[in-house]
């Protein structure tokens, strides 16, 4: 996702984690899906729904809208298989396999919705995550899960249908959820905001441009 040699060095950046997630793609979706990682990086997960619904304001469609949630949960689901491969404990393996199969469930749905509205599904990307034992798994899927919390609100005024829309919002519960019962794994306030915070579209803009790779 990240440029060689950018000069913008991690510790600037509110989450570096999201800047080394990498996404090998060259479909919009995937294009999109790195700009709203790039955003959480440079600003936090704050930043990722402005983003999403500034790029998609344009949209041709709930296709379209529908193939970046699909590529979203793509990543969403490989994450979580890759985090079953390390040496976790207990109640974070357990966590892992029940939210991974949340995951794979809602890019079935997701396929499903598409070919169904007479679209085609987005090619799955490939994914290098940045995680080597327990505390950074669970330090990511944190992140990733709130990730997928305001990129699916940003979506959201895009939508035309109102049976899409209310498809979204039983994912993005799901999501709010995962978020939470981490939260509570790794002994956090599960529900440390009331709203989420508000950002200025043209600084998101400003910040991701030297982050996205073409």
């Amino acid at each position: 996702m990240r440029e060689k040699g950018n000069d913008m060095a991690d510790s600037k950046l509110a989450v570096p984690q999201l800047a080394a997630v990498e996404i090998n793609g060259m479909t919009r979706s995937s294009l999109l899906l790195r700009g709203a990682l790039a955003a959480g990086a440079v600003y936090g997960a704050g930043a990722i729904s402005p983003f999403v619904g500034k790029a998609l304001a344009q949209s041709d469609g709930d296709v379209e809208v529908l193939n970046f949630a699909l590529t979203l949960e793509f990543l969403e689901a490989e994450f979580y298989v890759k985090g079953q491969s390390l040496k976790l404990g207990s109640d974070a393996m357990a966590l892992a396999q029940e939210f991974g199969g949340h995951e794979q469930e809602h890019v079935d749905a997701l396929t499903s919705t598409i070919k169904d509205l007479g679209g085609t599904p987005a090619a799955k990307p490939t994914f290098k995550f940045p995680i080597k034992d327990e505390e950074s798994f669970l330090d990511l899927a944190q992140t990733l899960e709130d990730t997928g919390v305001s990129a699916y609100n940003g979506a959201a005024p895009s939508i035309q249908s109102t049976d899409v829309l209310a498809a979204a919002g039983s994912i993005v519960q799901i999501e709010a959820r995962h978020a939470a019962a981490i939260r509570l794994l790794t002994e956090q306030n599960p529900a440390p905001d009331a709203f989420d915070k508000a950002l200025e579209m043209q600084a998101v803009l400003s910040a991701v441009k030297p982050l996205i790779k073409a």
